[in-house]
């Protein structure tokens, strides 16, 4: 007789999990715009904390138990890392400062802050790797974390605005910016392109090393549409009830050509 060999699916159950945590994400991120006060800081709570355990459960029900942990303590300890030298010296994004609305900190970091980063990383790194498949395999490792450390920054495009908008930090000199974008200051855009390459290389290790056999047993279907309902709803809500319409463009414009570019590979690839 022969061992029978792992189980390459999830039960309907479990794989309904990561759908219905991104259907009650999505249903916070578009009460956001219309909510206001201390009712919109509760909708954000809200947003990040299922973002967040969208991420880990996502990691561990496609990657196993050592995958969703893992990530949860990477990415926390990464994000307070970069965050706290960042409110330190200004380092590497640019003076700033959180307000207390955010609540409890640790070094100088509110608790919300890591639980954004690990609502952001996961769906990040998943991207990057659907836009790397095309590069041969000997690159397709250091082409997808440049991918996923592209998408980590281009979520913050859209979201950093709407959330100094809330008042949960200030930039000293927001100046220069983004075109259309007067609130954050380009050295932001500059050190999350820098802490994206740093966290999605520890990431790649991450998987690799901690990865299931026979992973993934479920499919991105689900953090990806919540990164775009996020990225491309985001710019709706801007233009239509944020009065954001620098950053609104942007998530439309860098939206549509993550979408394009898979468009494209799709369409190459159904040429093969």
């Amino acid at each position: 007789m022969t061992a029978a060999a792992p189980s390459l699916t999830l039960p309907t159950g479990r794989r309904a999990v990561p759908v219905a945590l991104a259907g009650a994400l999505v249903a916070a991120a578009i009460a956001y715009p219309l909510s206001s006060g201390s009712g919109r800081d509760v909708v954000s709570w809200t947003i990040v904390l299922l973002g967040s355990a969208l991420s880990v459960v996502h990691a561990g029900l496609s990657r196993g138990a050592r995958t969703g942990a893992g990530v949860l303590l990477l990415v926390a300890l990464v994000a307070i890392a970069f965050e706290s030298v960042g409110v330190a010296t200004g380092f590497p994004y640019g003076s700033y400062t959180y307000s207390d609305v955010l609540g409890p900190t640790l070094l100088g970091v509110p608790f919300l802050v890591p639980l954004a980063w690990l609502m952001m990383a996961w769906p990040s790194w998943l991207l990057g790797g659907l836009l790397a498949r095309p590069v041969r395999a000997g690159l397709r490792r250091p082409a997808r974390i440049a991918w996923a450390a592209a998408v980590f920054a281009a979520w913050d495009v859209v979201l950093d605005p709407q959330l100094v908008q809330a008042g949960y930090w200030t930039w000293a000199d927001p100046s220069p910016g983004l075109p259309g974008i007067d609130t954050v200051p380009l050295t932001n855009l500059a050190g999350w392109l820098l802490a994206g390459l740093v966290l999605m290389t520890l990431l790649d290790l991450l998987v690799a090393r901690t990865r299931a056999v026979g992973s993934p047993r479920v499919g991105p279907a689900a953090p990806l549409f919540a990164l775009a309902w996020m990225t491309l709803g985001g710019a709706l809500a801007h233009a239509g009830w944020l009065g954001l319409p620098g950053s609104a463009a942007w998530g439309a414009g860098l939206g549509a050509a993550v979408l394009l570019v898979l468009a494209v590979q799709h369409r190459r690839a159904g040429r093969r």
